[in-house]
C-alpha cells in the first residue's frame, strides 16, 4: 500500500441480503464511487455462532426480533460459488475484491481458492489468538479493526501476528512466545510493514461523543504501524476528518438503499453519499501534501502582488533624508530593510509612492 494514497474500502458486508443480484449492484456502486476495494463477509453460521448467541441491540432493532443471531446470519451466507462470481464481477469492474473471514474454513477459501493476500480482521476477532495466528501464517498484509479494545489488547494481537509472520512453522505458540516475537526487531519490522491498525467504535450507528478520533494518533504513536479508521457514524464527515489525522485506510459501510431490511443497512451510506465521501477524501489526501512549508508553484505569481516594498512617503529631492513607508507591490526593497534605509540621504529625486532603489 502507498501511504500517500488513502485506501478506501467500501464495506458491502452483508448488505446483499443473500442476493447475488444485490451484491453485484453493490460492486457497481463501489466501483462508480471510486473506492479502492469492495469488501464482503465470509462465514459459515455453524462455525461462527452458537444457536443460543444473542443479537446485538442494533441487530434486534433492524431485523426480526424473534429470530436468533444464528438464524439471522444463516440467511446471509455466501457460498464459494457466490464468492467466485462476485470476485470475477469485481475484477471486470476494476475494483479489488476483499472479504473478511470469520472462521478458519472461510480464511483458507479466501487465501487458497482466491489467492487473497490482504486479510481484513473484524474487531470481534482481535482477541481470537488462534485465528489471528492462522491469518498471520497465510496473509501478506493484515488490516485489523480494534473496536471494543484497549491498547494492551491491541499489543497482544500484534504479538500473535508478529509470531505468525516470523516464527518457524514448528515453533510453539503461547503468550510468552508472542511477547518475545513482538519485541524482537524482526517482529517489529513485520508489524510495521505488514499490518494496518484501524481505530473503530463498534456500535451501529456509533455516537459522535464516543468516536474518539484522537485514538488514531494514539495508535500510530504506540505501535508505529500504518493506521486507519473503520467508521460506523452517520454521514461522511468523520472519515474525512480521520484522513486529516493521518488515517491511511478508511472503511465505511454502504448500501443501495438504507430502507432495505437487514442488520447493517440503516448505518450505511447510500450511493451518492459514498461518492461524495470518497471525493472529499481524495481532496483531503491531495491537500495534506508533504508537510514541508515552502511557497507552492501557484503562489509565486502572487508574491509581488500581495507583499510590500519600501516606497517613498513623500516627494524627496536628492540628498534629502529618506522617509519611507511599506506598500504594495512587493517587487522592490523588502520592508525588513526599513531600519537600515530610513533617514539615509536620497541618492536621487523620488516622487511619493515611488519604489526605493535596491
Amino acid at each position: 500500500m502507498n501511504d500517500r494514497h488513502v485506501y478506501v474500502i467500501a464495506e458491502a458486508g452483508v448488505n446483499h441480503n443473500g442476493s447475488l443480484d444485490l451484491a453485484r449492484q453493490l460492486i457497481d456502486v463501489a466501483a462508480a464511487a471510486g473506492a479502492d476495494a469492495v469488501k464482503f463477509q465470509s462465514f459459515r453460521a455453524d462455525s461462527l455462532v452458537t444457536r443460543q448467541a444473542p443479537k446485538a441491540d442494533y441487530q434486534t432493532r433492524t431485523t426480526d426480533a424473534g429470530e436468533s443471531q444464528y438464524e439471522m446470519i444463516r440467511k446471509l451466507e455466501l457460498s464459494e460459488a457466490d464468492h467466485l462470481e462476485l470476485a470475477a464481477y469485481a475484477r471486470d469492474k476494476a475494483i479489488e475484491f476483499l472479504s473478511t473471514p470469520f472462521d478458519v474454513d472461510s480464511l483458507h477459501m479466501l487465501s487458497g481458492r482466491f489467492g487473497m493476500t490482504t486479510i481484513k480482521v473484524s474487531s470481534g476477532d482481535l482477541t481470537n489468538a488462534p485465528f489471528l495466528l492462522d491469518i498471520a501464517r497465510i496473509a501478506r498484509h493484515v488490516i485489523i479493526s480494534t473496536g471494543m479494545s484497549t491498547l494492551a489488547e491491541i499489543e497482544t494481537a500484534l504479538g500473535v501476528l508478529a509470531f505468525g509472520f516470523t516464527a518457524p512453522a514448528d515453533a510453539r505458540p503461547g503468550r510468552e512466545a508472542f511477547e518475545a516475537a513482538y519485541v524482537a526487531d524482526a517482529g517489529q519490522q513485520a508489524v510495521r510493514s505488514r499490518v494496518t491498525i484501524l481505530h473503530c467504535t463498534t456500535e451501529y450507528p456509533a455516537p459522535m461523543g464516543e468516536v474518539n478520533l484522537r485514538a488514531v494518533d494514539t495508535i500510530a504513536a504506540a505501535f508505529g504501524a500504518r493506521t486507519g479508521y473503520s467508521d460506523h457514524t452517520p454521514g461522511i464527515h468523520i472519515p474525512i476528518a480521520a484522513v486529516a489525522r493521518g488515517a491511511t485506510v478508511i472503511e465505511k459501510h454502504f448500501t443501495v438503499d438504507r430502507t432495505l431490511p437487514g442488520p447493517d443497512h440503516k448505518a450505511s451510506l447510500e450511493p451518492a453519499e459514498l461518492t461524495a465521501m470518497i471525493a472529499a477524501i481524495r481532496d483531503v489526501e491531495r491537500a495534506l501534501g508533504d508537510g514541508i512549508k515552502r511557497p507552492m508553484p501557484s503562489e509565486w505569481k502572487n508574491r509581488p502582488i500581495a507583499r510590500k516594498s519600501l516606497v517613498l512617503a513623500r516627494d524627496t529631492a536628492a540628498g534629502e533624508a529618506l522617509e519611507l513607508a511599506c506598500k504594495r507591490p512587493g517587487s522592490g526593497v523588502a520592508p525588513l530593510e526599513l531600519w537600515d534605509r530610513a533617514g539615509q540621504p536620497a541618492r536621487r529625486a523620488y516622487t511619493t509612492d515611488e519604489l526605493l532603489d535596491a
